[in-house]
């Protein structure tokens, strides 16, 4: 806070000196040094990002091995002169970022730290680091709100992955795109890690066998943030590499103890706080809302996946539903699965972004006129050992999220299997 106060302070007379000038200066010069002074102007923090503050997380990333990622990338955004060059540096540092937790969670290069390599965690924290100081950061050249929310755009996507998913061409070969989320309910549990992010990371750019040949995996990660999803990031990043996919899956975390092949997505957002603490309750928020349906189906093999032998978790089809029925009335609770001309309250996976990035995806899938597997798999939540409330990782913890990992990745196989 001490150092925010000093930079409205030297702000404060900054404008001060502009006021004094202007008394001599011509009008458009007097308003060209106030633009350049609002240009130059830091934002806020997020709630997210003042979450990195605390203890937990900067253990994280000391153990993770990421703690030099933040001061490296200050540095090198140090020396752009221009925002064509932060751009790049932006650019270049996010996905430097990504690959190098792609490395570390699938065994290349040095481990840097004792937390397992499959944690999700320390890139989470480490992004947060970087988005912070792009936040605040002060070019020489000045920066604008538009101009900063670009860099922070572009951060987000290549240090996601986002913008580097590359599906092979050619025939003898499926093409797989897997999608994950980063940590969430953070207040309630700051130590908490996402298995769906981890296996993006366990997963990214790999090969796996399958009865049909060879398939390859392309993953990745996105925010828990509602408005993100409605500035179209799910889409962004999707409709390039669906017509050319064989498969698709969302994955998120879901129940205690279980997998759900989630049958069911609904058009509607349930109101739960997101990673900056806040909420949204509305229908969910898509281009051209005259043609949105209700409710999108999964095109996954639901019953060749349940049936299989994936793990020590047990997998079910979930074709559970919350709607209004048709004609109005109160929202109700319909295990097979919502009745036509119903209103969406819930799909098979709840009313939040799991729900909303399913529903996003399937709905790509069938207004671009495809016709491939694609749905979404909600992992069971990862547990800590019991008796751990205080310590941010144990050997339960590791191994149920390695166990979630290779269960999903047995999942992916299956599907792609039985997509023919």
């Amino acid at each position: 806070m001490s150092r925010i106060r000093a930079r409205l302070d030297v702000l404060g007379v900054a404008l001060l000196a502009s006021a004094s000038l202007a008394l001599t200066a011509s009008p458009t010069a007097a308003a060209q040094g106030a633009d350049t002074a609002r240009a130059a102007q830091a934002q806020p923090l997020t709630v997210e990002e003042r979450r990195l503050e605390r203890a937990v997380p900067q253990e994280i990333l000391r153990r993770g091995g990421f703690d030099d990622v933040a001061p490296a990338f200050t540095r090198a955004l140090a020396r752009a002169r221009s925002f064509g060059q932060a751009e790049r540096t932006v650019a270049r540092q996010g996905a430097a970022l990504w690959e190098r937790a792609v490395d570390r969670a699938q065994g290349r290069g040095p481990a840097r730290g004792d937390l397992s390599r499959d944690d999700d965690r320390p890139l989470y924290w480490a992004r947060l680091g970087m988005t912070a100081h792009l936040r605040q950061w002060e070019p020489s050249f000045g920066l604008d709100d538009e101009a900063r929310a670009r860099l922070i755009n572009r951060l987000e996507r290549s240090s996601r992955g986002q913008d580097s998913m590359d599906l092979p061409a050619g025939k003898g070969v499926k093409r797989v795109v897997m999608t994950g989320f980063d940590p969430f309910t953070l207040d309630r549990d700051i130590r908490i890690s996402n298995p769906s992010g981890a296996t993006a990371l366990a997963l990214d750019g790999t090969w796996i066998r399958t009865a049909d040949g060879p398939a390859r995996i392309e993953t990745a990660v996105f925010p828990v943030r509602w408005q993100d999803f409605a500035d179209g990031t799910v889409e962004r990043t999707l409709r390039p590499l669906l017509p050319e996919a064989d498969l698709f899956t969302t994955v998120s975390q879901g129940r205690v103890g279980r997998i759900d092949i989630e049958r069911f997505n609904g058009a509607w957002r349930g109101g739960f706080p997101d990673n900056d603490n806040l909420s949204r309750t509305e229908t969910v928020p898509v281009d051209d809302p005259a043609t949105q349906p209700q409710w999108t189906t999964t095109t996954l093999p639901y019953t060749a996946i349940t049936a299989a032998d994936t793990g020590r978790f047990p997998v079910y089809d979930n074709t559970s539903v919350t709607e209004v029925p048709a004609g109005g009335g109160s929202a109700v609770v319909r295990p097979e699965g919502p009745t036509p001309g119903s209103t969406a309250r819930a799909g098979g996976g709840g009313n939040y972004l799991s729900n909303e990035i399913a529903y996003r995806a399937t709905l790509l899938r069938d207004r671009l006129g495809l016709v491939i597997p694609g749905g979404h798999v909600h992992t069971p939540v990862l547990q800590f050992g019991a008796g751990n409330t205080t310590e941010v990782t144990d050997p339960e913890f590791v191994r149920n999220r390695q166990d979630i990992v290779a269960q999903v990745r047995a999942i992916i196989r299956v599907a792609a299997e039985s997509a023919g």
